[in-house]
């Protein structure tokens, strides 16, 4: 399969502008194409993913990606899919947040090589502009009709929309057209909610060449569905929050879980948008789906190869230790200090000395409410540390249940766990 037949088996294709001009393109030379990412948060969660993943394939393809960081449109915000106005941030935190957005993505691309990726801001050329240079130069191209027609804007007119949020899509349009002059950029890929802006650059990219019908000036735009899953929520959002890509907002194991956690009807879709496994790998873990459900091997290869990626092999080795230890009856006492954080970090905790008895520390820790309680809960077989279940009421825990010589986890019942930290 040639690119776009890639993207079309995995259902990656929402919109293109001319489908046989980009494959004709994209068939006769090595194409720069680019996607923005404001930053309008610390990290990128993983519904930004499945854009790093296309500019990655491309990349792959022999194309050259260009990942835009949005310094400038990061202090406006994007009015698509939105239904009020966004908090605006101060300059500040939207440099320290465009810093570590930047160094997500470079984890993702290939930064060397014939298609090496490039990492650009686009405060670059729209913090120096002036506001007669842009009314002049760059803002006569629109037309106040012409924009209002745009989903992004249509939608919000009832509840009101300010000139910053109306301007966006005059901002991003400009940063085609610049990537266009000064690198060469034929191609702008987003989500499907970005078409209108998409579409808007690639008119902008028409006027300010002043060619209508030269082909060296052509450009193309291409938007990837949105990711829902089959009961029409949106993908990537649990109950704790969004899944992030950073490891200190949303850790590996958590972001291994939450994969696996994946419905019958949801992996088999996922597994082609987020994966690089072939067609013939797909149709037989669909097979798999259909045949030997819960087995989960589908959901098992998707978390596997989406923690690998996103973060690393330690990682997604880490991820697997502390699943066998919490679900498959895997050794606690086997699991690193790191790996008992990522596994118990919601779990109340509790610090105290080595060496203290376990009546004591079951009521210190607020495990059980009272000495009582503590021995009936220990003599019925209630009380488990480390995973064994404890019935001696003299129980002294000391160095010897101690995990990686900092943790004891201790659980009451079948699912009240609580981490012991040691001063």
């Amino acid at each position: 399969m040639n690119l776009l037949e890639d993207l079309q088996f995995r259902g990656l294709v929402n919109q293109v502008t001319d489908e046989d001009g980009l494959k004709e393109l994209l068939n006769k030379e090595a194409v720069t194409l680019y996607c923005g990412f404001d930053p309008t948060g610390d990290s990128l969660h993983i519904g930004h993913l499945l854009t790093i993943l296309t500019l990655r394939r491309f990349q792959l393809a022999g194309h050259k990606p260009l990942a835009l960081v949005g310094g400038a449109t990061g202090l406006i915000g994007d009015p698509s899919g939105k239904k009020a106005e966004r908090t605006l941030n101060e300059q500040n935190i939207v440099e320290q947040f465009s810093d570590k957005i930047k160094g997500q993505l470079s984890r993702f691309l290939d930064f060397k090589g014939e298609t090496s990726a490039k990492l650009v801001n686009n405060y670059d050329w729209i913090g120096s502009m002036s506001v007669i240079d842009f009314l002049r130069d760059v803002g006569k191209n629109f037309g106040l009709n012409y924009m209002l027609a745009k989903d992004s804007v249509e939608s919000r007119i009832s509840s009101g929309i300010s000139f910053t949020e109306f301007s966006y899509m005059i901002l991003q349009s400009y940063d085609f057209y610049e990537l266009y002059k000064n690198e060469g950029c034929k191609l702008q890929i987003g989500g499907s909610d970005q078409w209108g802006n998409i579409t808007a650059g690639l008119e902008l990219i028409r006027k300010m060449n002043g060619q209508e019908e030269d082909e060296r000036a052509k450009a193309f735009g291409f938007t990837i569905p949105l990711v829902t899953k089959a009961d029409g929520t949106k993908f990537g959002k649990t109950e704790g929050g969004a899944i992030w890509l950073d490891p200190e907002k949303t850790s590996p194991y958590e972001f291994y879980q939450f994969l696996l956690n994946t419905d019958d009807n949801d992996v088999i879709k996922f597994l082609k948008y987020f994966t690089f496994l072939s067609q013939e790998e797909i149709e037989a873990l669909e097979v798999e789906v259909a045949e030997r459900p819960h087995e989960r091997a589908a959901q098992k290869r998707l978390a596997e190869e989406l923690t690998a990626f996103v973060h690393d092999e330690a990682a997604l080795k880490q991820a697997k230790n502390i699943s066998t230890a919490l679900f498959s009856g895997g050794d606690l006492k086997q699991l690193t200090a790191d790996e008992v954080l990522q596994g118990f970090k919601d779990v109340p905790s509790f610090t105290t000395e080595t060496n203290i008895g376990l009546i004591d520390l079951l009521v210190n820790a607020g495990i059980s409410p009272s000495k009582r309680q503590a021995r009936e809960d220990i003599s019925n077989g209630a009380v488990y540390i480390n995973g064994d279940r404890c019935q001696e009421l003299d129980k002294v825990v000391g160095n010897e249940e101690k995990i990686d010589g900092q943790f004891t986890i201790i659980r009451r019942g079948k699912k009240k766990f609580f981490l012991i930290r040691y001063e």
